[in-house]
């Protein structure tokens, strides 16, 4: 199980603040992958450049590996307090 995580603008606009996933991605692209096949919507915020994403707090690449029981939060760019 994964954990994924919206914050700022991104949950605002996929009324979405957190998720469970049954689905083991095996990268965070890969993860990026399996949510933008939930909409268009989606798949245009969480596009890679539009989104930044952190596994367990540490901000990671496209490439960086997932396992079980990671937590993942995708956050805009720039966010304020």
């Amino acid at each position: 199980m994964l954990t994924v995580l919206f914050f700022a603008q991104l949950r605002e606009q996929l009324q979405c603040d957190k998720l469970e996933l049954a689905e083991q991605p095996k990268t965070v692209s890969e993860l990026r992958d399996i949510l933008a096949q939930r909409s268009p919507l989606w798949k245009e915020l969480l596009a890679s450049g539009l989104a930044i994403a952190a596994v367990n707090q540490t901000i990671s690449s496209d490439d960086v590996s997932l396992k079980a029981g990671d937590e993942v939060a995708f956050f805009p760019p720039v966010t304020g307090g």
